[in-house]
């Protein structure tokens, strides 16, 4: 499956994160423009993994949930803890069921 964004989500993902301007033109061709890594490692001379990591450095702050969802990060009391991850599973398995 390759990976995809948005113009919007590419634009979330890389607000405030301090990369150079060939990672950002590697990041957007491939990820918005569908671009292949194969063309950037021809380009711009470099290696694959190098390709690879200035794609996955922007994939990764990408926030890819559906809308109305919204990902958070708590420090609960354990009886708690267990509710939001019984909360979470039906959620994604929510989202596992529609077409």
């Amino acid at each position: 499956m390759r990976k995809k964004l948005t113009e919007a989500q590419f634009q979330d993902a890389i607000k405030g994160l301090e990369i150079g301007q060939q990672t950002l033109e590697i990041a957007k061709g491939v990820l918005v423009e569908g671009m292949k890594q194969a063309d950037y490692v021809e380009r711009f001379k470099l290696t694959r993994g190098a390709v690879s990591q200035a794609v996955n450095r922007v994939y990764s702050r990408a926030k890819l949930l559906p809308p109305g969802y919204e990902q958070i990060t708590a420090v609960l009391p354990e009886h708690q803890a267990y509710i939001v991850k019984k909360w979470a599973e039906d959620a994604k398995n929510k989202q596992d069921q529609k077409p």
